[in-house]
């Protein structure tokens, strides 16, 4: 654990694939509101080095030591770019925790049997989205229909580069590390979830919700981030 005797009081937090940050308001308004320095990392999703190099800046101009925060495909960035000196411990929210070596590509290659098939659509220009009439049932059940509606048509482009990015020395190796699995998630399975959060040998909560559980359920993910934050500073 931490040295300090103070919990860590700034968050960075990491989106995925197919969204941006701006989903991660709810957790914001939470953790802003009790008093958390929060920055909310916009990756252009093209690449992992360059949604690496986003996200190292973001560490570096925060206060102090962080808490790094990774949602989805996030957790492959924030995998990455954890090593960082200043992050004090990583979150993982139903989010890919890949050793060294593996990549997103390689983590979804062999689904078991029975496992939920995301809808992407085939690649056009090097880019993935999913395929909007089903990005609700898949991506974000519990979310609003509307905000669901929203967020299928304002896809960001996913770069099958940054699927294929492979993590070099993951995070989870030697920073503490949190991870709240969704067990509704139709997008990565609950086990595949669990089992990556068991190998990291995660604090690990799990928690009813789609894949987009920090838009559907912000106080659950808020909960976890600040438990991260309050134990890790502990001596």
């Amino acid at each position: 654990m931490g040295a300090n005797s103070a919990p860590v009081k700034s968050v960075i937090l990491v989106h995925g694939g197919f969204v941006d940050g701006s989903g991660w308001e709810g957790v914001y308004e939470i953790l802003k509101e009790d008093g958390y320095d929060v920055t909310i990392v916009q990756n252009p999703t093209t690449s992992l080095a360059d949604d690496v190099a986003v996200t190292k800046r973001a560490i570096a101009a925060a206060l102090g030591e962080v808490i790094l925060v990774g949602h989805s495909y996030g957790g492959v960035v924030v995998s990455e770019a954890g090593t960082d000196p200043k992050v004090a411990a990583v979150v993982y929210v139903a989010a890919f925790a890949p050793d060294s070596g593996e990549s997103v590509s390689s983590l979804i290659a062999n689904p078991p049997p029975g496992a939920p098939v995301p809808p992407i659509l085939p690649p056009v220009d090097g880019f993935l989205f999913l395929d909007k009439a089903k990005f609700a049932n898949s991506f974000a059940a519990d979310v609003r229909p509307e905000l669901a509606s929203f967020m299928a048509d304002s896809q960001v482009p996913w770069g099958v580069g940054a699927l294929d990015g492979k993590v070099t020395a993951p995070a989870w190796k030697v920073k503490p590390t949190w991870y709240l699995v969704a067990t509704d998630d139709k997008m990565i399975s609950p086990p595949a979830q669990r089992a990556m959060a068991s190998r990291a040998e995660a604090i690990t909560v799990e928690t009813a919700g789609s894949h987009a559980i920090y838009v559907s359920n912000p106080a659950a993910v808020a909960r976890l981030i600040e438990e991260a934050a309050t134990n890790v500073g502990a001596d």
